[in-house]
């Protein structure tokens, strides 16, 4: 098991702890990002994390992993290896979150949601509604980084490996916009 300042050491090496000056999808800005697609690159260090995070629901009886795409997908793949169960992704089909591509779910299965970094949350509910309305339990959410700090409810147990907080700010209240010496920029998945 990875301590918690072993992850964040794991972080700062693959370069998934970002600073700088980053404009967040919210259009809010932080000093700190959190690229979690970086870690995807090493499979070598992304499945024993994975393992971490399957352990900590290896008593739930989990049927399924599943995670919002496309972040998420080798998430629900190495979690659901590490727990021996099923593992699909859920995507948007115009703006709404979906099954497609023949996944099922039933009121038999005893579903793990999975995300790589969560912020709201948004997109993680999403999922647990969607599960639900299939019918079938969700028993958690699993995530690499909870950047709420614990602050969101999912009304399941959440687990992460990294929670902390980075502050953010409107763009018209952001000290790195006033200082002018750091270019802002837009990173992560979408623009």
């Amino acid at each position: 098991m990875y301590s918690r300042e072993q992850i964040l050491q794991i972080f700062k090496d693959k370069e998934v702890l970002l600073s700088g000056h980053f404009r967040l999808t919210s259009g809010r800005h932080a000093a700190y990002y959190m690229q979690c697609a970086r870690l995807l690159q090493y499979p070598d260090v992304a499945g024993p994390l994975c393992e971490q995070m399957a352990s900590n629901f290896a008593d739930q009886g989990v049927t399924v992993v599943v995670g919002p795409a496309i972040g998420a997908i080798p998430l629900s793949y190495e979690v659901a290896r590490a727990l021996g169960v099923k593992s699909i992704f859920a995507e948007r089909e115009n703006g709404v979150m979906t099954l497609r591509r023949g996944f099922e779910v039933s009121a038999q299965d005893r579903v793990l949601v999975v995300e790589d970094v969560i912020t709201t949350g948004g997109s993680v509910k999403e999922v647990i509604d969607l599960m639900r309305a299939q019918g079938a339990t969700v028993v958690g959410v699993g995530v690499l980084v909870d950047r709420s700090n614990g602050k969101i409810d999912f009304g399941v147990p959440l687990s992460s490996l990294l929670s902390l907080e980075i502050e953010s700010f409107a763009p018209e209240d952001c000290p790195l916009c006033a200082e002018g010496k750091i270019p802002v920029v837009k990173p992560g998945s979408r623009s």
